[in-house]
């Protein structure tokens, strides 16, 4: 099982940065952690927040604003940017409304989830099928619920667990939380999970305050295979730059990137550079400022300035030669890493230049050193930089099977509350009463909804549900008619008993060769059933 980063409750200290009333205080701190396994630890950065909003309608992208009311009235603006609401996107959970002066709109609203019994809690959002998208969720506790310390959870992406969810010294320092991952799009609809795990404390509750979701075009990050990974932000750093974030509308893929400065000198550009010439299309704000050192001497830089877990990481660095353009202006140098030959006489011009390592090991304190070219008249210069940790996908399972069991929810009047998301992944928050089966693909194997009060009818696309060996949905209120059952050839226990089911048993339940128990007891049903020998029958009161 990977290593996965942790959340914030690390004892790295953050890189601290002015704020006024918490206008847009946020830190990103990305992570996750999983039973049996050892705590990983990750660089947790200050950041403002600016977004991109796109209208309900647009896979493309999108701005929730968790826990606000369905009226128009709602929608929030941070900047130029609009929020708006999250209902329509999750049908479970309750809301609530910080009332604290100063905050940022998108802050002062969230939404909760008691429900202690439910599995996960899932936001369920169109997108496009294997589209690429950044997902950044966003916390602020505010003592919603009374108490004196946020929750502890944790939140899925795609059926991956993707991190734990702890805001406990952000909230400390009057702070909120956002973490980050880069993820490709199983089908039409993404989801977005929180669940309860061993460190949620009773009588506390997950949250969540705002929900982005932002369409990374095909060229970006392109050397990560999307089908078995996801990239999780540990730092994007402007070097040499000490005053706001840079984002969008500077970012057009609304990544977020911190200033840093250190003990190295810096120097401003003299030239602009054309973002759509650089692997990753980075903004051409970053170009700006640049660390460099003197001629002959290497530049040495700690970054990110937190121990890392032992894993693989995707490392992108952005350099730009700072002069004026001429025939002398370029710069020679090799990129080293934890004194790992990471590049070898890197040649940047005015125009600039990316160099990247798609998966590169990192244990502990990280140090990159540029040295310089023997007669190289200029030192090296490097102006900004990316790691994000490689976490490998929990699984797959079969499309025909999540939208099987997408359609049978729809058919229920009241679905148990964690019906959303994925239905076996990950699978200690599969959906309650559904088992699966691992393998290349998860199969649904079995549904158990015995008498949970379940009203509405069975759809018919229960029977594309092929690998399912029992049904029990017993002891329901469900109604309408049994449908046809033909496909399921591995179903061996079918209980239906003691609800409203009316209309003729089908035909089809003779020929599954592998039933062994069919009860229909206390329905309004009609018509015969299996009489092989064998086989438990209960058809009638």
């Amino acid at each position: 099982m990977p290593n996965l980063p942790t959340g914030a409750h690390s004892s790295i200290l953050p890189r601290k940065q002015k704020l006024a009333k918490l206008l847009h205080p946020f830190f990103l701190g990305l992570g996750s952690q999983q039973d049996n396994m050892s705590l990983c630890l990750f660089l947790l950065w200050l950041v403002t927040i600016p977004l991109l909003a796109y209208s309900q309608t647009n896979p493309r992208g999108y701005l929730l604003n968790c826990g606000a009311g369905s009226s128009s009235g709602n929608d929030v603006t941070v900047g130029s940017l609009k929020y708006i609401t999250d209902e329509g996107f999750i049908s479970v959970g309750s809301t609530s409304t910080i009332k604290q002066d100063g905050l940022v709109a998108i802050l002062t609203t969230l939404r909760y989830f008691p429900n202690k019994s439910a599995r996960k809690y899932c936001y369920t959002i169109p997108v496009i099928r294997g589209g690429k998208y950044l997902v950044r969720t966003t916390y602020y506790y505010g003592g919603f619920d009374g108490g004196k310390e946020p929750p502890v959870f944790d939140q899925i992406v795609e059926g991956t667990k993707w991190s734990v969810v702890n805001t406990t010294e952000d909230h400390a320092k009057g702070m909120s939380s956002y973490y980050e991952i880069v993820v490709q799009a199983k089908g039409k609809a993404l989801s977005v999970c929180l669940a309860r795990n061993n460190m949620t404390a009773s009588g506390s509750s997950p949250f969540i305050s705002a929900l982005e979701l932002e369409y990374v075009d095909d060229s970006v990050y392109n050397a990560t295979d999307f089908n078995k990974y996801a990239l999780t932000t540990v730092a994007r750093t402007s070097f040499g730059d000490d005053g706001d974030i840079i984002g969008f509308p500077d970012d057009k893929f609304n990544r977020l990137w911190q200033p840093y400065k250190d003990q190295n000198p810096v120097v401003i550009s003299k030239h602009n550079v054309t973002p759509s010439d650089f692997w990753n299309i980075p903004p051409a704000k970053i170009f700006q400022n640049s660390f460099t050192a003197s001629r002959g001497k290497p530049l040495q830089i700690k970054w990110p300035a937190g121990s890392l877990p032992s894993a693989s990481y995707y490392i992108a660095l952005y350099f730009q030669d700072n002069r004026n353009p001429s025939p002398l202006s370029w710069r020679v140098f090799n990129v080293s890493v934890n004194d790992k030959n990471f590049y070898a006489n890197v040649n940047v011009s005015t125009r600039g230049l990316t160099v990247y390592a798609p998966q590169w090991p990192l244990s502990g304190q990280t140090q990159i050193v540029l040295t310089p070219g023997q007669g190289i008249p200029v030192g090296p210069v490097i102006c900004a930089g990316e790691i994000m940790q490689i976490l490998p996908l929990g699984g797959v399972t079969l499309n025909r099977d999540v939208g099987a069991m997408n359609e049978l929810r729809r058919y229920f009047d009241n679905p148990p509350p964690d019906w959303s998301g994925d239905p076996c992944l990950p699978g200690e928050n599969s959906w309650t009463g559904v088992t699966c089966t691992p393998g290349k693909q998860y199969r649904v194997t079995a549904l158990n909804l015995t008498g949970i009060g379940l009203s509405g009818s069975l759809a018919p696309n229960i029977a594309n549900l092929t690998a399912l060996r029992h049904i029990w949905l017993g002891g329901n209120k469900l109604s309408g008619n049994i449908p046809e059952m033909g496909s399921l050839k591995d179903l061996q226990s079918l209980h239906l008993e003691n609800n409203q089911l009316e209309g003729l048993i089908p035909q089809s339940l003779r020929k599954l060769p592998k039933l062994r128990e069919i009860f229909l007891q206390n329905n309004k049903v009609k018509g015969d059933v299996p009489t092989r020998h064998r086989i438990k029958r209960r058809t009638f009161s």
